[in-house]
């Protein structure tokens, strides 16, 4: 702008190639971390998206060996005998609800440990807490077997120390064989595995929480315990009932690790869940086409849960996840 012959350049003129440049900048940076993510992308579509084309499989008669085109179609045959199956499925689809419903039970334990954990005013003693319940997560299932035999098997240390002392006149039973003991002694071992692990995510939610609700809350005369009752409790509540919608959608998705190095001769009618039970159709009794139709209508149920949960939180909290 031109006035009085003296050249006036507009402040926002002047800012304008700044702002180009921090939003270039802020672009270029995007792009960054797209590129640094797409080989994550590309892992997760590879080995969970790419196996789906492997259901058609479910619909052929198919014999190992033989190209897919040269078996024969069969259809829904195997979704039928999946639910027409009374001798084995039952017995199985009855394993895998009663841990999963043990393990819905449980899932509060982590969020009344994280509060435990955060009533530790002592730095210390807190690191010290949440490192060796934290470290289990570390061992895989095969250490963790191995150290059960070391202690629980029937010449296992804890027998041995039973009749030494007098307390027992013969060694008991091994609780590693004992069919009575499968379903509490699993889930003791699962939680002693990732209970410390799990209450991370609380532990994070806690820092989130306002700390004014407690200031105020003192003031009024409410201690330690009212101020977790009536503070952290309900503001983990939505944290909770995320991580509760996903543990249900995954309500037949046991796991096969655990169970499968428990499993022996005297445990096996009740260790055995869904996942350990494709697994012994598919790979040792090559009955693909039978397991591969077992883990679509797994896929279907859970599906169905993770839907049917998060409708209901939505109707009666408010809020979802879908």
């Amino acid at each position: 702008m031109k006035t009085n012959g003296v050249i006036v350049v507009s402040n926002k003129a002047l800012a304008m190639p700044s702002s180009i440049t921090f939003t270039q900048n802020k672009r270029k940076k995007n792009y960054i971390l797209l590129f640094l993510a797409l080989p994550f992308m590309l892992l997760v579509f590879l080995f969970t998206y790419v196996p789906l084309f492997g259901w058609i499989y479910a619909f052929f008669d198919y014999k190992p060996g033989l190209p897919l085109w040269q078996c024969e179609f069969v259809g829904l045959d195997y979704f039928k005998l999946f639910l027409t199956d009374t001798v084995d499925m039952l017995r199985v689809i009855k394993n895998t609800l009663i841990f999963a419903v043990i393990g819905i039970l449980v899932t509060p334990l982590p969020m009344f440990f994280a509060i435990l954990l955060n009533e530790i005013k002592n730095k210390k003693a807190k690191k010290f807490f949440q490192t060796v319940t934290t470290l289990p997560n570390f061992l895989s299932w095969v250490i963790i077997y191995s150290i059960c035999f070391m202690f629980f098997s029937s010449e296992g240390i804890l027998n041995e120390i039973l009749v030494s002392t007098g307390m027992v006149a013969q060694a008991p039973q091994s609780i590693l064989g004992n069919q009575d003991a499968v379903y509490w002694f699993q889930t003791l071992l699962g939680l002693w595995k990732t209970l410390g692990w799990s209450s991370i995510i609380y532990l994070a939610a806690i820092t989130g929480l306002d700390q004014e609700l407690y200031d105020a809350a003192m003031v009024d005369g409410a201690g330690r315990v009212k101020c977790a009752m009536h503070i952290t409790l309900p503001g983990l509540m939505p944290t909770y009932i995320v991580l509760l919608l996903l543990n249900i959608g995954n309500f037949l998705n046991q796991g096969f690790e655990q169970y499968f190095l428990f499993k022996n001769a005297s445990t096996a009618q009740t260790i055995e869940v869904l996942d350990l039970y494709v697994y012994r159709l598919g790979l040792i009794g090559q009955d693909y086409s039978y397991s591969i139709a077992i883990g679509i209508m797994k896929s279907a149920i859970s599906i169905g849960l993770l839907f049917t949960a998060n409708a209901i939180a939505k109707k009666v909290r408010g809020t979802a996840i879908i």
